[in-house]
């Protein structure tokens, strides 16, 4: 029963990684009024935020790495511990200089689960299967948004930060057990499958792997610096300046437009990611069924700038118009994640995918910093949300052109 396999592995991952984006940016709400208990200004609150980034560099070639060579069962569940009690004691914080310190040590601590769990995805899901795997489990981005968002509004309205940043961060030692209990690293591990199954995916995935590998010794650090690696850093650098640049930043933006409660707040900013939703599944399943990862890496990249360009043009004349435009800008910018990370478990081999992978998000996600610091920086200085916004998905637009000139469609046995 093949259903069974995507149900367990990717639900578990998926609620485990919905957690750990939840702790990550359950602040993008919370930053208004942390900016005014903690006294900072715009420019240092947006610097805050994408601190964390600056901490998940540390673990990611390592988790790879590990996920490869050890258990990336045993890796995630050390760093389920590890990243609750960061984000509940960020809680604690009086400061601006605690709060910059807590994010950090937040960001090491996740910083080895995106690569780690793309590592165990690869042992379940083999090619054709690879980008609906990696979007179904990815879809947790939008979804920890979208569930977490009127929940966190809530508590800011009926409680405070502190509680909600505790609240949150007691999550991920709860799901702990239940991760330990049903995640298996390989198929042939895993005693819920048919041994007819179980033989096929091991078969499937080692003969993928086998002809990943190159015909000629290559040195690793070679192999993990191919040009086309190198390539999708920069474009997911790009792409998480955009996301994160607007995650952290459009509930601002959106009170800014107009005064209301925490609640409809974070009710209004679930909005786009409903669509983001739908967006992953759909390009996903075209990527699939067709195999070009870079055109739809593309699609998706060039449908996210065109709407948030679009939303920023209309901001002024109207409001209303251009939240519509922002809602679809999650389609594209989300959507295309499925297809990006299926391209390195498919052009090169399984002994450096994990790190490349690593190195890929390390790099990547300071998008994740210089984006919301973009952003509070241009505020700052021009009052709004429109140059900064407009900033971030021209950076989407280059990003698009690139992946769909550069990005590798195919690749031999020979590598």
């Amino acid at each position: 029963m093949p259903e069974r396999r995507w149900l367990r592995v990717i639900s578990i991952a998926f609620i485990m990684y919905t957690i750990a984006y939840i702790d990550r940016t359950n602040i993008s709400l919370a930053l208004p009024s942390m900016t005014r208990d903690l006294h900072l200004t715009h420019t240092e609150a947006g610097d805050a935020a994408g601190i964390f980034f600056w901490g998940y560099l540390l673990l990611q070639i390592p988790g790879g790495y590990l996920a490869t060579r050890w258990s990336a069962k045993q890796f995630v569940s050390i760093l389920l511990i590890v990243w609750g009690c960061c984000s509940a004691l960020t809680a604690l914080v009086h400061t601006g200089q605690g709060f910059l310190w807590m994010r950090f040590l937040l960001g090491v601590a996740e910083g080895g689960v995106w690569p780690a769990t793309l590592v165990l995805l690869s042992n379940w899901f083999p090619s054709r299967e690879r980008a609906r795997a990696n979007a179904y489990w990815m879809l947790c981005l939008p979804a920890a948004v979208v569930f977490s968002s009127p929940l966190s509004g809530w508590i800011l309205g009926r409680w405070n930060w502190r509680v909600l940043l505790v609240v949150e961060g007691v999550l991920p030692l709860i799901w702990l057990v239940i991760w330990w209990v049903s995640i298996d690293d390989y198929p042939r591990q895993a005693r819920w499958i048919s041994s007819e199954e179980r033989n096929f995916l091991e078969q499937t995935i080692n003969r993928e792997k086998t002809e990943l590998q190159p015909s000629a010794h290559e040195p690793y650090l070679r192999l993990l610096l191919r040009p086309h690696v190198l390539l999708m850093v920069l474009i997911y650098f790009l792409e998480n300046s955009g996301n994160y640049g607007y995650l952290f930043w459009l509930p601002s933006a959106i009170e800014h437009t107009r005064k209301i409660s925490n609640l409809r707040v974070g009710l209004l900013f679930s909005i786009p990611y409903l669509i983001a939703a739908l967006g992953m599944v759909l390009i996903s399943r075209s990527s699939d069924r067709t195999g070009d990862r870079p055109r739809h890496v593309a699609f998706a990249l060039g449908w996210g700038g065109i709407f948030l360009v679009a939303s920023v043009l209309t901001s002024a004349s109207s409001p209303i118009l251009s939240f519509f435009l922002i809602i679809l800008v999650g389609f594209g910018s989300y959507g295309g994640l499925g297809s990006f990370w299926a391209i390195p478990t498919e052009t090169l081999p399984t002994n450096v995918a994990g790190s490349a992978m690593g190195l890929i998000n390390a790099l990547g996600n300071l998008g994740g910093f210089f984006g919301p610091l973009l952003v509070g920086y241009l505020r700052q200085r021009t009052g709004g949300f429109v140059y900064p916004f407009a900033i971030l998905g021209v950076g989407w637009l280059v990003a698009a052109a690139l992946a769909f000139f550069f990005l590798p469609r195919k690749r031999s046995a020979a590598g």
